[in-house]
C-alpha cells in the first residue's frame, strides 16, 4: 500500500520555491509590529519581557526563521544577524497536516527548546496568557456592531474547520505523530 502523501509533490515544490529577500524582510517586520501591538495591550507581558532585555530569540518553523531582540521597553525588534541567540524555538514541521490539526484542536504545536531556561519560561507564560483581541481592533476601524458580527462569523468558520479536521481521518504518514511534544531546555 502506498503511504506517501498526495501532497508530497506540492511539498517538494514549496521547498524549492524561495520568496525574494525583500518579501521575507517585509513579512518579518510586519510580524514584529503585530507582536508588539499585542504586547502593548498587556502591561504585565511587557514587564516580564523587559526583565530579559537584550536577549535574542531565534524562532524557526520549517523554512521560516526570525530572530527577535527583546528591547528595554519589553517589546521586540528584529535582531541583527551577528547576534547569537540566547534561546532557539523550533516548531516541528515534519507533517504539516498534523501541525494544522493540532493547532486547530487548540493544542500547542510540538516545539524544540534550546537555550536560556528562564527566557523560555517567560515566553511560555506569554504563550499561555497573551491573547490578541481582534474584535477590539476591528471595532476601532468599523465600529462595535460590524466588528462583533465579523468576529462571530470568524469564530463560526474556525469552529467548523475544527469540526471538519476532527472528523477527517489523519493521513497514513501522520498517524501516531504529533501527539508527543519534545520540550527540552539546554542551558
Amino acid at each position: 500500500m502506498n503511504t506517501t502523501s498526495p501532497f508530497s509533490f506540492l511539498e517538494s515544490v514549496a521547498k524549492q520555491l524561495q520568496p525574494p529577500a525583500w518579501l521575507v524582510s517585509e513579512v518579518q517586520q510586519r510580524l514584529v509590529l503585530l507582536l508588539n501591538h499585542v504586547l502593548m495591550q498587556e502591561k504585565e507581558a511587557q514587564t516580564r519581557l523587559a526583565r530579559k532585555k537584550g536577549s535574542v530569540v531565534h524562532l524557526r518553523a520549517g523554512a521560516f526563521a526570525l530572530d527577535l531582540l527583546i528591547t528595554p521597553a519589553g517589546l521586540t525588534d528584529r535582531a541583527p544577524e551577528a547576534m547569537p541567540p540566547d534561546l532557539t524555538l523550533s516548531v516541528a514541521m515534519d507533517a504539516p497536516w498534523v501541525l494544522a490539526q493540532s493547532v486547530l484542536e487548540g493544542k500547542k504545536p510540538p516545539v524544540k527548546i534550546e537555550g536560556d531556561v528562564l527566557l523560555a519560561a517567560e515566553l511560555g507564560w506569554l504563550a499561555d496568557n497573551l491573547r490578541w483581541d481582534v474584535e477590539e481592533d476591528l471595532s476601532r476601524i468599523m465600529g462595535d456592531v460590524p466588528a462583533h458580527a465579523l468576529a462571530g462569523a470568524g469564530q463560526r468558520v474556525l469552529a467548523a474547520l475544527r469540526d471538519f479536521m476532527a472528523r477527517s481521518p489523519r493521513p497514513p504518514f501522520a498517524r501516531g505523530s504529533g501527539q508527543a511534544t519534545d520540550l527540552r531546555a539546554d542551558s
